[in-house]
């Protein structure tokens, strides 16, 4: 798994296209970096970047930008709706993939330290980079903004982390730090930039105040104007999005405005967000409209109409969704070819991918032909008595032919492991020792994934059984090639695991897997007997 930082500089510069697009392609160039997103705002005057790479190349990335931007963006002359310290105001530093918040402290230190000694600016730390309370948000460091920074600067509490302890007009200073992924969501309002504002400060942390807190947890808020919308936006940042998520925020903001006799009409996310957080408002209009949505897609579709997402610009998932962008979701090779292809591979003179590869891609097809007799009978006039037990029956099903298919790959992987530890030298007594600790490990991998085909196998026969007693008869021949091959994946899955047995030397574990998937083929072949005579009996 590659290692991937997302940096989102925010640059002081939002009308002028020549300097947002100078910027963007000094962050495009760099080796390793990967453009996601550019956001520019006109009535906030402020433009969003959003990129990825390794930790190396997104610090060079974040500096090539701040380089840029010393050339073409004068703070003397800078006005916007948007709070800001400097022409490279914040730049966080965010673990995406195989990363720690460590890792990314670091980077927001070193950015720091080269951007001081390269470019000669001042640079603050913030969030998990900062070790002094005082100074750990960005509110904290950007309070009196750019124009009062030629004092702020020369106080001893404010000495900058990095770099010159004086002003720099034309630049102004930088906050660079590392923290969680945030959300930079708006939500619009047909009224005032006071009566946003005054919405923001019902719901963000702060509130009005010590005495007088906001309601929700980790946000960030205030109230602003768009001109080029016509409307007014209450601004929020989401520092936390698993504490205080999307639907939550628009739900609240919703509240308050129905009091003020305010009109929502949709609202804005700036940048990237997470997949989880996009699922997560799903899931919550879902169970709050009793919906009944499983794929992935059409949860976004509901997500991005129940909350106004393209109101103000499309909102497009495939550039707006991270892990759509990085390739989070990506599939394994195996699962990636053509059914053809994996075919061939099965059939090629090489022992991966082999027998367990099989077993998982015909469980999926197994469960997959059952989560298809319950979709024929959900929905279907002749059934209709059915559909809440189709709402039961359906999800559990089609989980797994989902958990299956990444099984497909991971059987072969677990394997390579075993036949690369064989390779391993055993000239001395040292190195044999290692590989025969290494054989034992891969053997252990490789029991692992057969086992966990034989699991989630186990579970989906009650719910297989239920849908043969009373799911769309029509459909009774695609249930029992399903409930038959579905038994002969077990059958699959077993063979693998018993053969890889017989060489790990240990025989408590050796014992204890073997019963496990001894009972579990035993519990295959009777539930598909059951399935097989129930469905035998139905007519249609």
């Amino acid at each position: 798994m590659p290692k991937i930082v997302e940096c989102v500089p925010n640059f002081s510069e939002g009308r002028n296209k020549e300097v947002i697009d100078a910027i963007a392609q000094a962050i495009a160039v760099v080796d390793g970096c990967t453009l996601l997103d550019v956001d520019p705002g006109t009535s906030t005057n402020r433009t969003v970047y959003t990129f990825v790479g390794s930790p190396e190349s997104v610090v060079e990335g974040a500096l090539n930008g701040a380089r840029c931007a010393l050339q073409l963006i004068d703070m003397r002359s800078h006005h916007g709706e948007h709070k800001r310290l400097g022409a490279l105001d914040v730049c966080p530093f965010i673990p995406v993939q195989g990363v720690t918040m460590d890792e990314c402290v670091k980077c927001a230190k070193l950015f720091g330290e080269r951007a001081a000694q390269e470019l000669a600016i001042p640079v603050y730390l913030y969030g998990y980079a900062s070790e002094k309370e005082y100074r750990k948000t960005v509110p904290q460091i950007r309070a009196g903004e750019y124009e009062g920074l030629s004092e702020k600067i020369k106080k001893e509490e404010w000495k900058p982390d990095y770099g010159p302890l004086e002003f720099l007009p034309s630049w102004g200073a930088t906050i660079a730090g590392a923290r969680k992924f945030l959300i930079a969501y708006n939500i619009n309002i047909l009224g005032t930039k006071e009566q946003a504002h005054r919405l923001a400060l019902n719901l963000r942390t702060q509130g009005r105040g010590v005495d007088k807190p906001g309601r929700l947890q980790e946000v960030q808020g205030m109230g602003w104007y768009l001109d080029e919308a016509n409307l007014a936006q209450v601004s929020l940042n989401l520092l936390d999005y698993e504490k205080t998520n999307i639907q939550t925020a628009f739900e609240e903001c919703s509240k308050d405005a129905k009091e003020l006799k305010l009109a929502v009409c949709g609202s804005q996310i700036v940048g990237l967000v997470p997949l989880g957080a996009m699922l997560s408002a799903a899931d919550y209009f879902i169970e709050k409209e009793n919906l009944f949505i499983l794929n992935e897609d059409q949860k976004i579709r509901l997500v991005t109409e129940r909350l106004g997402l393209s109101s103000v610009t499309l909102f497009d998932p495939k550039t707006r969704i991270i892990e759509y962008l990085v390739g989070g979701a990506d599939d394994g090779p195996l699962v990636s070819l053509p059914l053809r292809q994996f075919i061939y591979s099965l059939g090629s003179r090489s022992s991966a991918p082999g027998g367990g590869s099989a077993s998982a891609a015909i469980a999926a097809m197994g469960v997959a032909l059952a989560t298809m007799v319950g979709w024929l009978t959900y929905g279907n006039k002749k059934f209709e008595s059915l559909d809440s037990q189709m709402r039961c029956l359906i999800p559990p099903l089609r989980q797994a032919m989902l958990d299956f298919i990444p099984m497909i790959d991971a059987d072969t992987n677990a394997f390579s492991g075993f036949m690369e530890a064989k390779k391993l030298p055993k000239t001395t007594p040292e190195e044999e020792e290692i590989r025969e600790k290494a054989l034992q490990e891969g053997l252990r991998d490789a029991v692992q994934v057969p086992l966990q085909v034989i699991r989630t196998a186990t579970e989906v026969w009650k719910p297989m059984l239920e849908l043969a007693e009373v799911g769309n008869v029509n459909s009774k021949s695609d249930l029992q090639v399903g409930a038959r091959i579905l038994e002969t994946a077990v059958w699959g899955a077993f063979y693998n695991v018993e053969i890889n047995l017989k060489d790990i030397s240990d025989e408590a574990f050796n014992k204890q897997v073997f019963e496990e998937a001894q009972s579990s083929l035993e519990i295959a072949q009777e539930k598909c007997r059951e399935i097989l005579n129930v469905l035998e009996k139905r007519k249609f």
